[in-house]
């Protein structure tokens, strides 16, 4: 609870626009099939993105693609199949690239491996950032 309750508490797009309807945007919620669900919560600033998945399922999901709002590095700020909360430890070594595969009405997409059971926070670092070097090691 701390964890999640500190990622909150540092992430605006989680409480920002709660009350308002342009919070939140739909990505998938119709995979049933699957028992996946896709999300996008948006914070004031332009840059306060985070997508939200959850794997209803006990199966891990892998090489599961969906669409994100932007180009760019998403890190996985949560997992809750971590470890560290006594889950498996199935993920996405903690950041994915987004790619250039159309995918849920969006020109932009990130292949997951879900984890069974669980929920996962990226956060979008837009391809800017990465153009002039910030938080990069290269």
């Amino acid at each position: 609870m701390r964890d999640l309750n500190q990622l909150y508490r540092s992430t605006p797009a989680l409480y920002e626009k709660d009350c308002d309807s342009s919070g939140f945007e739909w990505i998938d919620c119709t995979d049933n099939e699957n028992g996946v669900v896709a999300f996008i919560r948006h914070g004031k600033a332009a840059e306060e993105i985070v997508v939200v998945v959850c794997n209803f399922t006990p199966v891990v999901h892998y090489n599961y693609r969906i669409g994100v709002p932007a180009p760019g590095r998403y890190v996985e700020r949560l997992n809750s199949d971590s470890t560290a909360y006594g889950g498996s430890g199935v993920g996405n070594l903690g950041e994915v690239m987004a790619e250039s595969i159309a995918s849920h009405g969006r020109p932009d997409s990130m292949n997951l491996t879900l984890p069974p059971l669980a929920t996962m926070i990226f956060q979008v670092h837009p391809l800017v950032e990465q153009a002039i070097g910030i938080g990069t090691d290269g």
